[in-house]
């Protein structure tokens, strides 16, 4: 049971801080049933639900476990998925966040990375389905390493550029994560010139 002011990733929502733990007494209950009142980190409002609610949660990871993700990232070796079918492709990617793991979201982003890739490689629009779970993606794996990390989320991007920097070296690095280093580096001159952009797009 999580007590008031654990940071936890509560289902899709990302990053969350318990803010109450209480039994109210709401019409058609006995007032027993235990309640958390959760405050997301980086969305609006408030989130009521039952302590043994079966919507996934979780502590967010240490500074340490971050840190090890972040070290892998020139090793992973994700593919693009090509699918034709909007629901299916939808569905792929959905299965991809619905594990609530970061590895998966790193993978993820750099799989859809390596697609965007291939559709520019072939002067090609790169597809509105790929862009908004890209977008998830990166908005749950920066919430979650602003915490664990305790940085702000608009510097996750140039940390992580610069961490991996001192990684490339390693044997097992393949071509999609030397073009996402590639990204990383770009993405950390344009935050250090003060314009906008995304690390992973």
């Amino acid at each position: 049971m999580y007590q008031i002011g654990d940071l936890i990733v509560y289902g899709g929502t990302g990053v969350c801080r318990v803010e109450k733990v209480e039994a109210p007494k709401l019409k058609g209950t006995d007032g027993k049933r235990q309640y958390y009142t959760l405050k997301p980190l980086y969305q609006d409002g408030t989130i009521c639900i039952p302590v043994d609610t079966k919507v996934f949660m979780r502590p967010v990871i240490s500074r340490e476990e971050a840190e090890k993700l972040i070290d892998a990232i020139p090793e992973v070796k994700a593919e693009a998925y090509h699918d034709r079918n909007f629901t299916q492709l939808a569905a792929h990617y959905q299965a991809a966040l619905g594990s609530h793991e970061c590895a998966d979201l790193i993978e993820l982003v750099m799989s859809i990375y390596a697609k965007k890739q291939f559709a520019e490689s072939r002067k090609r629009k790169f597809g509105q389905v790929d862009a908004r779970f890209m977008k998830r993606a990166e908005n749950l794996l920066y919430g979650e390493f602003s915490v664990a990390l305790g940085i702000p989320f608009d510097d996750v991007q140039a940390y992580i550029a610069e961490r991996v920097s001192t990684k490339v070296w390693l044997p097992r690095a393949v071509r999609t994560a030397r073009g996402f280093f590639r990204l990383l580096q770009a993405a950390h001159s344009s935050a250090s010139s003060g314009s906008e952009g995304s690390l992973f797009t």
